[in-house]
């Protein structure tokens, strides 16, 4: 299958390249390189010592004899270079990790806020009208996000995978209609992820496209198989308070001796998955496409949940750091409950990876090995939902 992998230098792109290239597939990454350019602008680097795309090819090419190709384009602006590389590569498939990805950065100014509704609105239309002009019968999987159900409400009834049946009254009595689950986004990010759907939604019932949107959870972990198979083909570990995923960044705080940080009173209760088992989603998409026709087909790409606090006191015990409880800087509910239905990757042969004293030792070890790049004043959560916040000094200066 030749699949073009957009986003593909990024944390969830980068592997996926890689696993996707082991099996035998033609890949091509298409990325802008922003994630390195947020870098610079945070002044903060991946706690993994990250190495230029050129060079993370020719890494693979040398260790495997098989070939990346990558193509440097802005999908947000640059439509018609896309639209014509459509037509030349002529791909399969499109995998679309072509966003910012990350809620508290989507928070951290107005300029953030306008850059990811610019980024990742803008790309992901882009990519859709590309594939309607091209003419080509494009399979695109698209990582979307746990984060459009919201966490208002479960209960007993999980939250279904994209679609909700509901119950109209009419004069002639009720009747059924499916419709996507009410969108409730928590962040500008989270919101751009919304807005995708609908297109998604339009572009499937307008045109047949063939979709598939994986809402996934919180990625925990840093290595895959093929990512470990040399230092120069490491994937990234972000920790800093924009970018660090919950657990790595615990995990990070506990190398270096820092408390680590739980908002709130850690009564979140988030849904994860192991990156090992992201790149095994992706595969599983795409090889099992919607047919023309269909609507834009939902995954829940989820493995388990947890609660923030119950996972500060699995990492507290398991390392001896002590916790710290931070002002919540997002509007959110004190506490939730959270259940979700993942059933349609367990059918489809997911074997999943549940969270695992072995397996947070393996990441404890990489923030371990190259704690002395970690910035321990770039840990602390500095994008605010809620103006007048502060956060301790004490902390602040660990």
């Amino acid at each position: 299958m030749k699949v073009l992998v957009l986003g593909g230098d990024g944390f969830c792109g980068w592997p996926t390249s890689l696993h996707l290239s082991d099996l035998g597939h033609d890949v091509t990454i298409v990325d802008n390189l922003s994630r390195r350019e947020i870098d610079l602008e945070l002044e903060v680097d991946s706690l993994t010592p990250i190495r230029p795309i050129g060079e993370r090819r020719r890494v693979w090419q040398t260790l495997t004899g098989k070939e990346i190709g990558f193509v440097h384009l802005d999908l947000a602006t640059e439509f018609d270079r896309f639209e014509a590389l459509l037509r030349e590569l002529r791909p399969d498939a499109l995998v679309h990790f072509a966003e910012q990805r990350a809620a508290p950065y989507s928070m951290r100014s107005t300029a953030a806020k306008r850059y990811t509704v610019d980024n990742n609105v803008r790309a992901t239309h882009n990519v859709l009208a590309a594939i309607v002009d091209s003419g080509l019968d494009v399979a695109l999987v698209h990582l979307g996000t746990m984060g459009v159900y919201g966490y208002g409400w479960s209960g007993s009834a999980p939250i279904p995978e994209g679609y909700l049946t509901v119950k109209v009254p009419t004069p002639d009595g009720d009747i059924e209609r499916e419709i996507l689950h009410p969108a409730n986004p928590g962040s500008v990010y989270h919101l751009t992820k919304t807005l995708d759907q609908l297109l998604f939604a339009f572009y499937c019932a307008n045109d047949q496209l063939r979709i598939t949107d994986l809402h996934q959870g919180i990625v925990w972990g840093t290595q895959t198989p093929q990512t470990a198979l040399d230092e120069r083909l490491i994937n990234r570990f972000d920790y800093d308070g924009d970018y660090g995923t919950v657990l790595n960044r615990f995990l990070m705080q506990a190398a270096i001796g820092h408390p680590l940080t739980v908002h709130g009173t850690g009564g979140q209760t988030r849904a994860f998955i192991h990156i090992r088992d992201t790149v095994r989603c992706v595969q599983i998409a795409l090889e099992n496409p919607p047919v023309r026709g269909d609507k834009p087909l939902v995954f829940n790409q989820v493995t388990e949940v947890h609660r923030v606090r119950e996972l500060a006191e699995l990492i507290a015990k398991l390392t001896g750091a002590e916790v710290a409880f931070l002002p919540n800087p997002r509007r959110e509910a004190v506490e939730n409950e959270l259940n979700v239905s993942r059933e349609k990757f367990l059918a489809l042969g997911l074997n999943p990876i549940f969270l695992s004293e072995g397996l947070l030792e393996e990441v404890r070890e990489v923030a371990l090995r190259y704690k002395d790049r970690a910035d321990p004043t770039k840990i602390i959560a500095r994008s605010v939902w809620r103006q007048g916040m502060e956060t301790s000094p004490d902390l602040m200066r660990s």
